[in-house]
């Protein structure tokens, strides 16, 4: 690219938008002018005040921050503004930006997400993918308009699933795949040959964000979605059983077959290991975290223990 480095803002927050910034950093046609992240959060049992992973890194880099409360008040939008940026970048904001606020960039602001839209749009397509089965997942860079992951798309890249990822796994390689596409294409969407395409609607799907309650396993399906379960709710919400002696986080489970006589929602003895019976097959604990404790093998955490009946859901 010929002429000066364009200036560019950067919007996100999670962890997930870090290996983007790193890329965008690298990158020669840019110029980060300004970050744009959540206020800090408090975290633990202290309530510690804590920057997200996307301000920890950009203030490690010495970049420009900003952290507004609400990315819609007038004094946000107006020191957005003041940083004159022609290009906008956003991965994992967790924000809905405002049009005036996507109206600023010349270039526009380009979203890199963690699925091959329009299937996954919304806040937890990573853990959408594994929960659903999916085969092929990839990421999307689209040019960002008023909808939820609705603009048209600049590029895409897929890969094959292999059924074993957990949701920090994916997101690594999403993250990592995410920003190399965004340094391959920034010479050409800035010089203006990529031409974006809509997004076919009839194929579109959402995801919701996860609430805490969503990781208790439910014997009443298959075990071949808890399986997914286990891998997609990690670290958050977690899944888990509630039992006589506590709660029991799932951290890998694996599908046999139901034997004779199994009840769905029982714990029982398979191999040394300690498994939940379903409506179809058996989920088989194979590390997992008793409430207060470490976590564990599951023959360990069988190993002298009586295996009570489950603490059934309550209404």
């Amino acid at each position: 690219m010929i002429g000066d480095p364009v200036r560019t803002v950067f919007l996100g927050s999670g962890s997930f938008a870090v290996p983007i910034l790193e890329a965008l950093c690298a990158a020669p046609e840019v110029d980060i002018v300004g970050v744009v992240s959540a206020p800090d959060r408090p975290v633990g049992r202290r309530h510690e005040p804590t920057p997200t992973p996307l301000a920890a890194r950009a203030a490690a880099l010495g970049l420009p921050l900003l952290r507004p409360s609400s990315i819609r008040d007038e004094t946000a939008i107006d020191a957005v503004a003041s940083l004159r940026a022609s290009l906008g970048v956003l991965a994992d904001y967790g924000r809905i930006v405002p049009q005036s606020v996507l109206d600023l960039p010349p270039h526009g602001i380009l979203n890199v997400h963690p699925s091959l839209l329009p299937r996954h749009r919304g806040a937890t397509p990573i853990p959408a993918a594994i929960l659903a089965g999916d085969v092929t997942t990839g990421v999307t860079i689209i040019r960002m308009d008023a909808g939820l992951d609705t603009g048209p798309i600049v590029a895409s890249e897929a890969w094959t699933l292999d059924g074993t990822e957990t949701a920090p796994e994916l997101e690594a390689r999403a993250a990592a795949v995410g920003g190399e596409l965004l340094a391959r294409i920034l010479p050409r969407w800035l010089e203006g040959s990529i031409v974006a395409r809509p997004q076919d609607e009839g194929a579109a799907t959402l995801t919701r964000p996860l609430r805490r309650e969503d990781g208790r396993l439910d014997p009443s399906r298959p075990a071949a979605g808890l399986a997914r379960q286990v891998r997609a709710y990690q670290p958050w919400p977690g899944s888990y059983l509630e039992t006589p002696g506590g709660r029991l986080t799932v951290w890998r489970a694996v599908v046999m077959p139901s034997q004779v006589g199994d009840v769905p929602g029982r714990l029982v003895d398979h191999a040394r290991r300690p498994a939940l019976t379903t409506a179809a097959g058996r989920l088989v604990l194979e590390d997992v975290q008793p409430a207060g404790g470490r976590r564990m093998t599951g023959e360990a955490f069988l190993h002298g223990r009586t295996l009570d009946p489950l603490v059934p859901p309550g209404p």
